[in-house]
């Protein structure tokens, strides 16, 4: 039974949102602000964060920046701010999802779900326990990435695109299959996803993002592991 941390000022949302999430089957622990978020965090050790970004004491930028620092744990940001600046910003520290309020519970199930499977590595624990290319090391036991020795932090979701990229080395993968594979079909229209995720794994990958040596775009068709 996977459990569920939910950090947010606002009660209501809180108390009927947990009681639909219990009803799922999650176990649900609640917080109010990002200070005592954390600390429920320490103590509860959930599966997956949901996330307020406007919170007394420490905001949403604050604590997932914490929790980035110590976890890979997921995290779906709620906000009622939808702009493409604050979208942008909360996939560069790490988020796995985003959901403007206000949404449909039955929405953010999906979302749930969705993120919870991606994060579970179901991908990749048929393929070999090492995958190397090029100075790119994964384990994908232990879910660890480095490039040349050197550890890389990767999302939960990060990592699945990563390793779906890299079962096929030199070939055109389509965004839409790339959504399919990593976020699920029910993402299908959501192809920008896949635009801003190469573009941080690339961030943390690449020695130069500019000229990349293992994710590459090909225009029109997709994206491609490796140069040959």
């Amino acid at each position: 039974m996977s459990s569920i941390l939910m950090i947010d000022d606002d009660a209501n949302l809180a108390d009927l949102l947990g009681e639909y999430l219990r009803e799922q089957g999650y176990i649900v622990h609640t917080a109010a602000d990002g200070q005592s978020g954390l600390r429920a965090f320490f103590d509860h050790k959930p599966d997956l964060v949901l996330l307020d970004v406007t919170m007394p004491v420490k905001d949403g930028w604050e604590t997932l920046t914490r929790i980035r620092d110590m976890s890979l744990t997921p995290v779906i940001m709620l906000t009622a701010r939808s702009d493409e600046n604050e979208v942008l910003r909360g996939f560069s520290l790490g988020v796995d999802d985003y959901v403007s309020k206000p949404f449909s519970f039955a929405q953010l199930g999906a979302r749930i779900r969705a993120v919870l499977a991606r994060g579970g590595g179901a991908g990749a624990t048929s393929l070999a326990e090492r995958m190397d290319w090029g100075g790119l090391e994964v384990d994908l036991a232990s879910r660890r990435v480095k490039r040349e020795g050197t550890l890389v932090s990767l999302t939960p979701t990060e990592f699945k695109l990563l390793i779906a990229l890299m079962r096929h080395p030199g070939e055109v993968i389509s965004a839409e299959d790339l959504v399919r594979e990593v976020w699920g079909p029910q993402y299908r229209e959501e192809i920008g996803s896949v635009r801003r995720y190469i573009w941080h794994l690339r961030q943390k990958l690449e020695v130069d993002p500019e000229k990349p040596q293992y994710i590459h775009n090909e225009r029109g068709y997709g994206y491609r592991f490796g140069t040959e």
